[in-house]
């Protein structure tokens, strides 16, 4: 199997890219997507658009030895990740993780395990744009704690 990881600045179709994980195969019998979403408001504070930026090279190499330890961790049957750069407007999708297995608790496990470390280990930097001024964002204990907690767990046995 060979995984799908794109960072780009246009838009993706989270549906027709699900579906190139799944379409005309039986041996698929789970499919776990995750979307991320440009959020439209920061608690009450509206946001004008979101700015992520990216270290070239290395982010790509980055998600590669994710995804890599993602499929040695469970049984996996495909597994994508996409993720955009540049200016991003409220509603626009930012990223996504997709996972198929032949059961859903190895699909379900694996996204997690890749989104908690796209959000702490990937090489890209999120910059919120609110009322005329821009701030970027900290990385948060809870995500750091979140991606922790897959160092104590090894590989995964399979599921009969």
């Amino acid at each position: 199997m060979t995984p799908t990881i794109r960072i780009q600045s246009e838009p993706f179709d989270a549906a027709a890219e699900a579906k190139k994980l799944s379409g005309g195969r039986t041996d698929v019998g789970a499919l776990v997507t995750f979307t991320g979403i440009c959020r439209g408001n920061e608690g009450s504070e509206p946001i004008a658009a979101l700015t992520l930026e990216h270290y070239s090279g290395m982010a790509e190499a980055e998600i590669e030895r994710h995804v890599s330890d993602a499929m040695q961790r469970w049984p996996l049957l495909g597994v994508t990740v996409i993720h955009r750069h540049g200016r991003i407007a409220p509603g626009d999708d930012i990223m996504m993780v997709a996972t198929a297995s032949s059961h859903r608790e190895a699909a379900f496990a694996a996204a997690e395990f890749l989104m908690d470390y796209l959000k702490t280990r990937a090489p890209f930097w999120k910059q919120v744009e609110k009322a005329g001024e821009k701030t970027w964002v900290e990385a948060r204990a809870t995500d750091d704690a979140a991606a922790g907690r897959w160092a104590a767990h090894g590989k995964h046995e399979a599921v009969k």
